[in-house]
């Protein structure tokens, strides 16, 4: 069975407290993590965002967990600052630290008041600073003008090993492409059938390293507050792009989600009172061919789904006796989050 991680959600959940909630998640048998860099959140009820990378240095420390972090070079940060950032985790922490570069939404990228470029820009400006970033890692001294520019950039403490860059990706093109210069691949919750696309794009033309899940799910012991932590916290993010990368601030998301209705949440969540159904999910999931399923549960307060998960569904995903039932049709179509900061 696949590595099973949590996902720590800066966008709702403070620091302070998230830091808690990953030690805990570590105690209950969690195997990794993995976090967005954000900062804004897609919703005002959201209400957070903490800073990742100074998150991250705590989080490692503090636990034994692997971590991943999916950010945005090129805008925002130069891929200068995300290479140095990086290679200094790694360094702390070798072998426990992988990013994921992507192309970026506005919503965190409009605070450099730079002009948003429009999608095959953000792609070819992403793949130059993955080129630069890399470069940086082998301890070279990089000048780069292009989409982005670089002079003489050089990190002094390379890592050894260099931390993996992970391809974050939505649709079978972006996956396709990744394969030319990715590490692995991770992606968010779809129909089963567009997950096996995406992972058949990605392997046929070369794409190496693992293939990673992340699950969002909603829970509680009663169906209807499964429903209403789900319609809460989640409703912002069941946009398909290029609704998620264009929208500026948590105040536009919030204001183009108030029609949208249960049917619609579900398709981006799993949404069930039964952890057993929870199990079946994941183990099907689990059966399309991914080594890493990150669990993110939408509500604001993770004690009770980190106990719950912990003691009904980690055990069953271990044992090798179970059959991996069929992954919901109703998995998101397209989501917001990762592309860009999944």
């Amino acid at each position: 069975m696949p590595t099973i991680g949590f996902h720590a959600s800066h966008e709702q959940i403070s620091p302070r407290q998230l830091l808690k909630d990953v030690q805990h998640a570590e105690q209950a048998g969690f195997d990794a993590a993995m976090c967005s860099d954000h900062i804004e959140p897609w919703s005002a009820r959201q209400g957070h965002s903490g800073f990742a990378w100074s998150w991250l240095g705590a989080a490692l420390a503090t636990t034994s967990l692997r971590f991943g972090v999916v950010t945005a070079p090129g805008q925002r940060y130069h891929p200068a600052i995300i290479a140095h950032a990086s290679a200094t985790l790694a360094g702390m922490f070798p072998g426990r630290f992988w990013l994921a570069p992507g192309s970026g939404e506005n919503m965190n990228e409009h605070v450099t008041g730079d002009a948003w470029p429009p999608k095959e820009t953000r792609q070819q400006r992403l793949e130059e600073c993955v080129d630069v970033i890399r470069r940086l890692h082998r301890g070279e001294e990089v000048t780069h003008h292009g989409l982005v520019a670089v002079e003489q950039a050089r990190i002094w403490d390379v890592p050894e090993p260099p931390p993996q860059l992970i391809a974050p990706a939505i649709s079978v093109d972006t996956a396709r492409r990744a394969a030319g210069w990715a590490d692995g691949l991770v992606t968010v919750n779809q129909p089963p059938e567009k997950l096996k696309d995406m992972l058949a794009a990605y392997r046929d033309h070369g794409g190496r390293g693992k293939a990673v899940l992340q699950v969002h799910l909603s829970w509680a012991p009663r169906e209807q507050d499964a429903v209403a932590i789900a319609m809460d916290q989640w409703r912002t993010n069941t946009f398909a792009p290029p609704v998620p990368w264009d929208l500026p601030t948590a105040g536009h998301f919030d204001g183009v989600s108030g029609h949208i209705g249960e049917e619609q949440v579900r398709k981006s969540v799993n949404v069930s009172a039964s952890l057993q159904q929870h199990t079946e999910w994941l183990a099907g999931y689990a059966e399309l061919g991914f080594d890493e399923l990150y669990l993110h549960f939408v509500g604001q307060e993770q004690a009770p789904f980190i106990d719950a998960f912990a003691a009904d569904v980690l055990p069953q995903l271990r044992s090798t006796a179970i059959a991996g039932p069929a992954v919901p049709e109703s998995s998101v179509p397209e989501s917001p989050v990762k592309e860009s900061t999944l």
